[in-house]
Protein backbone atom coordinates (compact mmCIF):
# COMPACT_ATOMS: atom_id res chain seq x y z
CA UNK A 1 0.00 0.00 0.00
CA UNK A 2 2.95 2.43 0.81
CA UNK A 3 4.78 1.03 -2.24
CA UNK A 4 1.31 2.38 -4.35
CA UNK A 5 1.86 5.99 -2.71
CA UNK A 6 5.42 5.95 -3.36
CA UNK A 7 4.62 5.25 -6.76
CA UNK A 8 2.08 7.75 -7.03
CA UNK A 9 4.22 10.41 -5.69
CA UNK A 10 6.63 9.93 -8.13
CA UNK A 11 3.96 10.46 -11.40
CA UNK A 12 2.97 13.66 -8.93
CA UNK A 13 6.56 14.78 -9.31
CA UNK A 14 6.68 13.86 -12.86
CA UNK A 15 3.39 15.84 -13.90
CA UNK A 16 4.25 18.90 -12.01
CA UNK A 17 7.47 19.57 -13.70
CA UNK A 18 5.28 18.85 -16.86
CA UNK A 19 3.22 22.26 -15.20
CA UNK A 20 5.67 23.87 -14.24
CA UNK A 21 5.74 27.71 -14.83
CA UNK A 22 2.15 27.26 -17.00
CA UNK A 23 -0.44 28.74 -14.55
CA UNK A 24 -2.81 25.48 -15.71
CA UNK A 25 -5.79 25.18 -13.59
CA UNK A 26 -8.28 22.83 -12.66
CA UNK A 27 -12.18 22.16 -11.73
CA UNK A 28 -13.77 19.13 -9.55
CA UNK A 29 -17.28 18.53 -10.16
CA UNK A 30 -19.00 15.96 -6.97
CA UNK A 31 -22.38 14.74 -8.28
CA UNK A 32 -23.41 12.35 -4.50
CA UNK A 33 -22.62 11.55 -0.92
CA UNK A 34 -20.43 13.07 1.40
CA UNK A 35 -18.14 10.46 0.66
CA UNK A 36 -17.92 11.44 -2.71
CA UNK A 37 -17.13 14.83 -1.31
CA UNK A 38 -14.58 13.55 0.61
CA UNK A 39 -12.87 11.46 -2.71
CA UNK A 40 -13.48 14.74 -4.08
CA UNK A 41 -10.99 16.70 -1.54
CA UNK A 42 -8.50 13.87 -2.36
CA UNK A 43 -8.80 14.61 -6.09
CA UNK A 44 -7.97 18.09 -5.63
CA UNK A 45 -5.36 17.23 -2.94
CA UNK A 46 -3.48 15.68 -5.77
CA UNK A 47 -4.69 18.22 -8.65
CA UNK A 48 -3.09 21.25 -7.06
CA UNK A 49 0.36 18.99 -6.21
CA UNK A 50 0.56 18.05 -9.89
CA UNK A 51 0.89 21.93 -10.19
CA UNK A 52 -2.90 22.83 -10.96
CA UNK A 53 -4.84 25.81 -9.06
CA UNK A 54 -8.29 25.48 -8.41
CA UNK A 55 -11.04 27.91 -10.55
CA UNK A 56 -14.84 28.44 -10.23
CA UNK A 57 -14.99 29.10 -13.83
CA UNK A 58 -15.21 26.30 -16.05
CA UNK A 59 -14.07 27.52 -19.50
CA UNK A 60 -10.86 28.33 -17.21
CA UNK A 61 -9.88 24.82 -16.34
CA UNK A 62 -7.19 23.10 -18.09
CA UNK A 63 -8.62 19.91 -16.30
CA UNK A 64 -11.96 18.99 -15.25
CA UNK A 65 -12.65 15.80 -13.12
CA UNK A 66 -16.09 14.68 -12.40
CA UNK A 67 -16.63 12.87 -9.27
CA UNK A 68 -19.98 10.62 -10.02
CA UNK A 69 -22.34 9.30 -8.15
CA UNK A 70 -24.70 6.40 -9.10
CA UNK A 71 -27.37 6.19 -6.77
CA UNK A 72 -30.10 8.11 -8.28
CA UNK A 73 -30.70 8.44 -12.19
CA UNK A 74 -30.72 12.03 -12.50
CA UNK A 75 -27.01 11.97 -11.43
CA UNK A 76 -26.49 10.27 -14.93
CA UNK A 77 -28.44 13.03 -16.70
CA UNK A 78 -26.15 15.63 -14.70
CA UNK A 79 -22.58 13.86 -16.04
CA UNK A 80 -24.45 13.85 -19.36
CA UNK A 81 -25.54 16.93 -19.68
CA UNK A 82 -22.11 18.66 -18.61
CA UNK A 83 -19.94 15.96 -20.70
CA UNK A 84 -21.87 17.75 -23.56
CA UNK A 85 -21.00 21.27 -21.98
CA UNK A 86 -17.49 20.91 -22.06
CA UNK A 87 -16.85 18.73 -25.38
CA UNK A 88 -16.24 22.38 -27.22
CA UNK A 89 -12.90 23.21 -23.94
CA UNK A 90 -11.87 19.78 -25.33
CA UNK A 91 -11.75 20.63 -29.08
CA UNK A 92 -10.65 24.41 -28.64
CA UNK A 93 -8.15 24.29 -26.03
CA UNK A 94 -7.15 20.19 -25.27
CA UNK A 95 -8.61 20.60 -21.96
CA UNK A 96 -8.33 17.03 -19.90
CA UNK A 97 -11.47 15.55 -18.95
CA UNK A 98 -11.10 12.99 -16.22
CA UNK A 99 -14.25 10.88 -15.07
CA UNK A 100 -14.56 8.86 -11.72
CA UNK A 101 -16.29 7.56 -8.67
CA UNK A 102 -18.92 5.05 -8.39
CA UNK A 103 -21.06 5.52 -11.84
CA UNK A 104 -17.44 4.23 -13.54
CA UNK A 105 -18.17 0.58 -12.13
CA UNK A 106 -21.11 0.78 -13.97
CA UNK A 107 -20.21 -1.46 -17.47
CA UNK A 108 -23.08 -0.14 -19.38
CA UNK A 109 -22.18 3.65 -18.46
CA UNK A 110 -18.56 3.32 -19.46
CA UNK A 111 -19.61 1.85 -22.94
CA UNK A 112 -22.40 4.95 -23.16
CA UNK A 113 -19.16 7.06 -22.59
CA UNK A 114 -17.18 4.81 -25.11
CA UNK A 115 -19.78 5.31 -27.65
CA UNK A 116 -21.05 9.01 -27.21
CA UNK A 117 -18.46 10.59 -25.57
CA UNK A 118 -15.47 9.12 -26.58
CA UNK A 119 -13.28 12.68 -26.11
CA UNK A 120 -12.82 12.11 -22.88
CA UNK A 121 -8.44 11.47 -21.26
CA UNK A 122 -9.43 9.08 -17.99
CA UNK A 123 -11.78 7.23 -16.51
CA UNK A 124 -11.30 5.98 -13.17
CA UNK A 125 -13.70 3.95 -10.02
CA UNK A 126 -13.35 4.52 -6.60
CA UNK A 127 -11.06 2.05 -6.36
CA UNK A 128 -8.19 3.35 -8.32
CA UNK A 129 -8.54 7.28 -6.98
CA UNK A 130 -5.08 6.74 -5.82
CA UNK A 131 -4.06 6.62 -9.56
CA UNK A 132 -4.98 9.39 -10.89
CA UNK A 133 -1.37 11.23 -11.27
CA UNK A 134 -0.26 7.80 -12.92
CA UNK A 135 -3.84 8.34 -14.98
CA UNK A 136 -3.24 11.72 -16.08
CA UNK A 137 0.50 11.65 -16.71
CA UNK A 138 0.30 8.78 -19.29
CA UNK A 139 -3.05 10.72 -21.11
CA UNK A 140 -0.51 13.54 -21.28
CA UNK A 141 2.50 11.82 -22.65
CA UNK A 142 0.84 8.89 -24.92
CA UNK A 143 -1.97 11.23 -25.92
CA UNK A 144 -4.06 8.04 -25.53
CA UNK A 145 -7.79 7.42 -23.44
CA UNK A 146 -6.86 5.70 -20.34
CA UNK A 147 -9.70 3.21 -19.15
CA UNK A 148 -8.46 2.43 -15.08
CA UNK A 149 -11.53 0.44 -13.37
CA UNK A 150 -10.97 -2.22 -10.58
CA UNK A 151 -13.87 -5.36 -10.80
CA UNK A 152 -12.87 -6.41 -6.99
CA UNK A 153 -12.70 -4.52 -4.12
CA UNK A 154 -9.70 -2.07 -3.48
CA UNK A 155 -7.54 -1.93 -0.52
CA UNK A 156 -7.78 1.43 1.86
CA UNK A 157 -4.86 3.99 0.60
CA UNK A 158 -3.75 5.78 3.26
CA UNK A 159 -1.64 9.14 3.01
CA UNK A 160 -3.19 10.23 0.06
CA UNK A 161 -2.57 14.45 -0.27
CA UNK A 162 -6.34 16.14 0.59
CA UNK A 163 -7.37 19.75 -0.12
CA UNK A 164 -10.10 20.56 2.16
CA UNK A 165 -12.92 22.83 1.15
CA UNK A 166 -13.51 23.80 5.02
CA UNK A 167 -11.19 25.17 7.21
CA UNK A 168 -13.33 24.25 10.70
CA UNK A 169 -15.23 21.28 9.61
CA UNK A 170 -13.84 18.20 8.12
CA UNK A 171 -15.02 14.88 6.92
CA UNK A 172 -13.08 11.86 7.83
CA UNK A 173 -14.11 8.37 5.89
CA UNK A 174 -13.90 5.19 8.27
CA UNK A 175 -14.51 2.24 6.09
CA UNK A 176 -15.36 1.73 2.59
CA UNK A 177 -17.88 -0.86 0.77
CA UNK A 178 -21.33 -2.09 2.31
CA UNK A 179 -22.18 -5.80 3.21
CA UNK A 180 -26.13 -5.17 3.26
CA UNK A 181 -27.31 -5.45 -0.50
CA UNK A 182 -30.43 -3.10 0.22
CA UNK A 183 -32.37 -3.97 -2.87
CA UNK A 184 -32.38 -0.81 -4.23
CA UNK A 185 -28.94 -0.06 -4.21
CA UNK A 186 -26.41 -0.08 -6.11
CA UNK A 187 -23.35 0.76 -3.72
CA UNK A 188 -22.35 -2.54 -2.72
CA UNK A 189 -21.55 -3.59 -5.98
CA UNK A 190 -19.97 -0.27 -6.62
CA UNK A 191 -17.65 0.27 -3.98
CA UNK A 192 -17.53 -3.24 -2.73
CA UNK A 193 -17.83 -5.08 0.48
CA UNK A 194 -16.82 -3.21 3.88
CA UNK A 195 -13.49 -2.53 4.18
CA UNK A 196 -12.41 -0.39 7.50
CA UNK A 197 -9.44 1.32 8.13
CA UNK A 198 -7.10 1.19 11.17
CA UNK A 199 -8.04 2.97 13.89
CA UNK A 200 -4.65 4.26 14.65
CA UNK A 201 -4.44 5.78 10.54
CA UNK A 202 -7.84 7.71 11.82
CA UNK A 203 -7.18 8.85 14.93
CA UNK A 204 -3.95 10.07 13.56
CA UNK A 205 -5.92 12.24 10.37
CA UNK A 206 -8.36 13.77 13.37
CA UNK A 207 -5.40 14.85 15.87
CA UNK A 208 -3.89 16.30 12.41
CA UNK A 209 -6.91 17.82 12.27
CA UNK A 210 -7.27 19.00 15.56
CA UNK A 211 -4.23 20.68 15.23
CA UNK A 212 -4.92 22.49 12.26
CA UNK A 213 -7.72 24.51 13.88
CA UNK A 214 -10.66 22.13 12.56
CA UNK A 215 -13.21 21.79 15.15
CA UNK A 216 -15.83 19.67 13.98
CA UNK A 217 -15.75 15.90 12.47
CA UNK A 218 -17.86 13.70 10.39
CA UNK A 219 -17.05 10.15 10.43
CA UNK A 220 -17.98 8.57 6.71
CA UNK A 221 -19.18 4.80 5.95
CA UNK A 222 -21.90 3.79 3.85
CA UNK A 223 -22.52 1.57 7.38
CA UNK A 224 -20.15 3.12 10.17
CA UNK A 225 -21.80 1.40 12.98
CA UNK A 226 -20.54 -2.37 11.46
CA UNK A 227 -17.04 -0.51 11.58
CA UNK A 228 -14.24 -3.70 11.74
CA UNK A 229 -17.65 -5.90 11.63
CA UNK A 230 -15.73 -7.85 8.30
CA UNK A 231 -12.31 -7.64 10.31
CA UNK A 232 -13.74 -9.18 13.09
CA UNK A 233 -15.55 -11.97 11.46
CA UNK A 234 -12.51 -13.12 9.34
CA UNK A 235 -10.15 -12.95 12.04
CA UNK A 236 -7.97 -9.95 10.76
CA UNK A 237 -5.70 -7.95 13.02
CA UNK A 238 -7.74 -5.18 14.20
CA UNK A 239 -5.92 -3.71 17.99
CA UNK A 240 -7.76 -2.79 21.09
CA UNK A 241 -10.26 -0.25 18.87
CA UNK A 242 -12.37 -2.87 16.95
CA UNK A 243 -15.79 -1.67 17.29
CA UNK A 244 -17.72 2.05 16.45
CA UNK A 245 -18.28 2.56 19.89
CA UNK A 246 -14.57 2.16 21.17
CA UNK A 247 -13.84 4.59 18.19
CA UNK A 248 -16.19 6.96 18.78
CA UNK A 249 -15.28 7.10 22.63
CA UNK A 250 -11.83 7.58 21.21
CA UNK A 251 -12.22 10.04 19.26
CA UNK A 252 -14.26 11.83 22.03
CA UNK A 253 -10.70 12.40 23.63
CA UNK A 254 -8.90 14.00 21.18
CA UNK A 255 -7.98 17.84 22.32
CA UNK A 256 -9.19 20.23 20.29
CA UNK A 257 -12.12 18.51 18.40
CA UNK A 258 -15.20 20.29 19.83
CA UNK A 259 -18.09 18.47 17.70
CA UNK A 260 -18.69 14.88 16.35
CA UNK A 261 -21.16 13.97 13.89
CA UNK A 262 -21.78 10.61 11.96
CA UNK A 263 -23.21 8.90 8.62
CA UNK A 264 -24.97 6.81 7.95
CA UNK A 265 -25.60 4.12 10.73
CA UNK A 266 -27.76 1.38 9.83
CA UNK A 267 -31.06 0.50 12.31
CA UNK A 268 -30.09 -2.89 12.60
CA UNK A 269 -26.55 -2.68 13.52
CA UNK A 270 -27.41 0.50 16.33
CA UNK A 271 -26.03 -1.87 19.65
CA UNK A 272 -26.40 -0.49 22.79
CA UNK A 273 -22.62 0.03 23.32
CA UNK A 274 -23.36 2.77 20.89
CA UNK A 275 -26.29 4.21 22.13
CA UNK A 276 -24.36 4.45 25.98
CA UNK A 277 -20.58 6.03 23.91
CA UNK A 278 -23.00 8.66 22.53
CA UNK A 279 -24.55 9.38 25.65
CA UNK A 280 -21.12 8.96 28.02
CA UNK A 281 -19.23 11.36 25.41
CA UNK A 282 -20.08 14.90 25.67
CA UNK A 283 -18.77 16.05 22.04
CA UNK A 284 -20.65 13.60 20.09
CA UNK A 285 -24.14 15.72 18.45
CA UNK A 286 -27.29 14.69 19.81
CA UNK A 287 -28.86 14.45 16.35
CA UNK A 288 -28.82 10.91 15.27
CA UNK A 289 -28.86 10.06 11.33
CA UNK A 290 -31.45 7.01 11.31
CA UNK A 291 -32.30 6.25 7.36
CA UNK A 292 -36.16 4.89 7.46
CA UNK A 293 -36.48 4.15 4.05
CA UNK A 294 -39.98 3.25 4.40
CA UNK A 295 -42.26 2.50 7.65
CA UNK A 296 -43.98 -0.48 5.97
CA UNK A 297 -42.61 -3.58 7.14
CA UNK A 298 -43.52 -5.57 4.06
CA UNK A 299 -41.69 -2.65 1.95
CA UNK A 300 -38.98 -2.78 4.59
CA UNK A 301 -38.40 -6.88 4.15
CA UNK A 302 -38.78 -6.29 0.40
CA UNK A 303 -35.60 -3.67 0.91
CA UNK A 304 -34.08 -5.99 2.68
CA UNK A 305 -33.70 -3.83 5.30
CA UNK A 306 -33.92 -6.47 8.36
CA UNK A 307 -35.70 -4.73 10.35
CA UNK A 308 -39.44 -3.94 11.14
CA UNK A 309 -41.60 -0.75 11.43
CA UNK A 310 -42.08 -2.14 15.22
CA UNK A 311 -38.21 -2.91 15.70
CA UNK A 312 -37.59 0.50 13.88
CA UNK A 313 -39.94 2.53 16.62
CA UNK A 314 -38.44 0.53 19.44
CA UNK A 315 -34.92 1.57 18.89
CA UNK A 316 -36.08 4.88 18.67
CA UNK A 317 -37.41 5.10 21.97
CA UNK A 318 -34.12 3.19 23.76
CA UNK A 319 -31.95 5.87 22.05
CA UNK A 320 -34.37 8.38 23.70
CA UNK A 321 -34.96 6.89 26.80
CA UNK A 322 -31.13 6.85 27.17
CA UNK A 323 -29.78 10.14 25.31
CA UNK A 324 -31.66 13.35 26.92
CA UNK A 325 -32.43 15.54 24.34
CA UNK A 326 -31.84 13.64 21.33
CA UNK A 327 -33.13 14.25 17.92
CA UNK A 328 -33.64 12.36 14.76
CA UNK A 329 -32.84 12.76 11.09
CA UNK A 330 -33.62 10.04 8.46
CA UNK A 331 -33.23 9.02 4.54
CA UNK A 332 -37.11 7.96 3.37
CA UNK A 333 -37.55 6.52 -0.16
CA UNK A 334 -41.00 6.87 -1.34
CA UNK A 335 -42.43 4.88 -4.00
CA UNK A 336 -40.69 1.99 -4.22
CA UNK A 337 -42.29 -1.07 -6.26
CA UNK A 338 -45.09 -2.46 -4.73
CA UNK A 339 -45.60 0.49 -2.21
CA UNK A 340 -49.62 0.02 -1.27
CA UNK A 341 -51.56 3.30 -0.30
CA UNK A 342 -51.26 1.30 3.25
CA UNK A 343 -47.31 1.06 2.94
CA UNK A 344 -47.52 4.65 2.52
CA UNK A 345 -50.05 5.51 5.32
CA UNK A 346 -47.29 3.20 7.59
CA UNK A 347 -44.60 5.75 6.40
CA UNK A 348 -46.35 8.44 7.63
CA UNK A 349 -47.68 7.29 10.80
CA UNK A 350 -43.58 6.62 11.56
CA UNK A 351 -42.94 10.10 10.68
CA UNK A 352 -45.68 11.34 12.90
CA UNK A 353 -44.53 9.15 16.41
CA UNK A 354 -40.61 9.91 15.68
CA UNK A 355 -41.05 13.74 15.13
CA UNK A 356 -37.63 14.10 12.96
CA UNK A 357 -35.83 17.21 12.80
CA UNK A 358 -34.76 16.86 9.09
CA UNK A 359 -35.73 14.20 6.31
CA UNK A 360 -34.10 13.52 3.20
CA UNK A 361 -36.93 12.45 1.04
CA UNK A 362 -36.56 10.88 -2.73
CA UNK A 363 -38.39 9.48 -4.57
CA UNK A 364 -37.34 5.58 -5.60
CA UNK A 365 -35.22 5.63 -8.85
CA UNK A 366 -34.85 2.21 -10.76
CA UNK A 367 -31.01 2.02 -10.55
CA UNK A 368 -29.75 -1.27 -13.19
CA UNK A 369 -27.86 -4.04 -11.87
CA UNK A 370 -29.78 -3.81 -8.39
CA UNK A 371 -33.06 -6.40 -7.82
CA UNK A 372 -35.70 -3.60 -7.17
CA UNK A 373 -34.94 -2.94 -10.82
CA UNK A 374 -36.70 -6.20 -11.63
CA UNK A 375 -39.47 -5.99 -9.32
CA UNK A 376 -42.92 -5.98 -10.49
CA UNK A 377 -45.72 -3.92 -9.48
CA UNK A 378 -43.02 -0.65 -10.36
CA UNK A 379 -45.01 2.23 -8.69
CA UNK A 380 -46.63 5.02 -11.77
CA UNK A 381 -44.00 8.21 -11.23
CA UNK A 382 -48.04 10.56 -10.80
CA UNK A 383 -48.48 8.51 -7.71
CA UNK A 384 -44.66 8.26 -6.47
CA UNK A 385 -44.99 12.43 -6.88
CA UNK A 386 -48.30 12.25 -5.09
CA UNK A 387 -47.00 10.62 -2.65
CA UNK A 388 -43.68 12.69 -1.99
CA UNK A 389 -45.62 16.09 -1.90
CA UNK A 390 -47.69 14.73 1.02
CA UNK A 391 -44.58 13.39 3.04
CA UNK A 392 -42.99 16.74 2.02
CA UNK A 393 -46.18 18.59 3.47
CA UNK A 394 -45.60 16.77 6.79
CA UNK A 395 -42.34 17.20 7.21
CA UNK A 396 -42.28 20.74 6.80
CA UNK A 397 -45.31 20.97 9.22
CA UNK A 398 -43.30 19.21 11.57
CA UNK A 399 -39.78 20.99 10.98
CA UNK A 400 -41.69 24.56 11.28
CA UNK A 401 -43.37 23.47 14.76
CA UNK A 402 -40.33 21.97 15.92
CA UNK A 403 -38.16 25.12 15.12
CA UNK A 404 -40.44 27.31 17.16
CA UNK A 405 -38.80 25.12 20.50
CA UNK A 406 -35.62 27.08 19.78
CA UNK A 407 -37.13 30.25 20.58
CA UNK A 408 -35.69 32.14 23.59
CA UNK A 409 -33.01 29.39 23.96
CA UNK A 410 -29.76 29.71 24.09
CA UNK A 411 -27.36 27.39 21.54
CA UNK A 412 -23.99 26.39 21.08
CA UNK A 413 -23.29 27.78 17.22
CA UNK A 414 -20.11 26.83 15.35
CA UNK A 415 -19.36 30.20 13.33
CA UNK A 416 -18.57 28.78 9.98
CA UNK A 417 -18.53 32.47 8.08
CA UNK A 418 -20.29 35.05 6.32
CA UNK A 419 -24.30 34.48 5.34
CA UNK A 420 -24.36 33.65 1.93
CA UNK A 421 -27.85 35.95 1.42
CA UNK A 422 -26.55 38.37 3.41
CA UNK A 423 -22.68 40.07 3.80
CA UNK A 424 -23.51 41.59 7.02
CA UNK A 425 -24.83 38.13 8.99
CA UNK A 426 -22.94 35.45 10.29
CA UNK A 427 -23.84 31.83 9.84
CA UNK A 428 -23.35 28.47 11.52
CA UNK A 429 -25.36 25.45 13.15
CA UNK A 430 -26.34 24.14 16.60
CA UNK A 431 -25.54 20.80 17.88
CA UNK A 432 -28.64 19.69 16.07
CA UNK A 433 -27.73 20.96 12.91
CA UNK A 434 -29.86 23.65 12.66
CA UNK A 435 -28.25 26.85 10.32
CA UNK A 436 -28.26 29.91 12.44
CA UNK A 437 -28.06 33.66 10.96
CA UNK A 438 -26.92 36.21 13.76
CA UNK A 439 -25.08 39.46 12.91
CA UNK A 440 -21.72 39.64 14.19
CA UNK A 441 -18.01 40.72 13.66
CA UNK A 442 -15.43 38.12 11.43
CA UNK A 443 -12.91 37.29 14.31
CA UNK A 444 -15.93 34.87 15.63
CA UNK A 445 -15.60 32.83 12.63
CA UNK A 446 -14.19 28.95 13.47
CA UNK A 447 -15.50 29.48 17.22
CA UNK A 448 -18.26 28.07 19.34
CA UNK A 449 -20.25 30.45 21.09
CA UNK A 450 -23.28 31.12 22.68
CA UNK A 451 -26.26 32.81 20.49
CA UNK A 452 -29.60 33.16 21.92
CA UNK A 453 -32.67 32.78 19.03
CA UNK A 454 -35.20 35.02 18.68
CA UNK A 455 -37.08 34.04 15.48
CA UNK A 456 -38.01 30.95 13.11
CA UNK A 457 -38.19 30.61 9.80
CA UNK A 458 -38.69 27.28 8.04
CA UNK A 459 -35.20 26.56 6.78
CA UNK A 460 -33.42 28.64 9.61
CA UNK A 461 -33.14 30.36 12.74
CA UNK A 462 -32.18 33.81 13.70
CA UNK A 463 -30.05 34.84 16.82
CA UNK A 464 -28.47 37.42 18.93
CA UNK A 465 -24.49 36.67 19.78
CA UNK A 466 -24.41 36.66 23.34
Amino acid sequence: MQEDIKIQKEYINKVQKINEGKNLKYIVYTMGCQLNENDSEKISGMLEQMGYSKTEKIEEANIIAFNTCCVRENAEDKLFGKLGEVKKYKESKGTIIAIGGCMMQEKHIVEKLKKSYPYFDVVFGPHTLHKLPEDIYKAIINKQRIEDILDIDGEVIEGLPIKREDKYKASVAIMNGCNNFCTYCIVPYVRGRERSRKAEDIIAEIKCLANKGYKEITLLGQNVNSYMRSERENGKETGEINSFAKLLKEINKIEGIERIRFISPHPKDFTDDVIQAIKESEKICKIIHLPLQSGSSNILKAMNRKYTKEQYLELVSKIKENIPNVVFSTDIIVGFPGETEQDFVDTLDVVKKVNFEQIFMFIYSRRVGTPADKMENQIPEEIKHERFNRLKELADSQVEQNNKKYINTEQKILVEGKSKTNENMLTGRTDTNKVVNFEGTSDLIGKIINVKIIKDHIWYLEGIAK
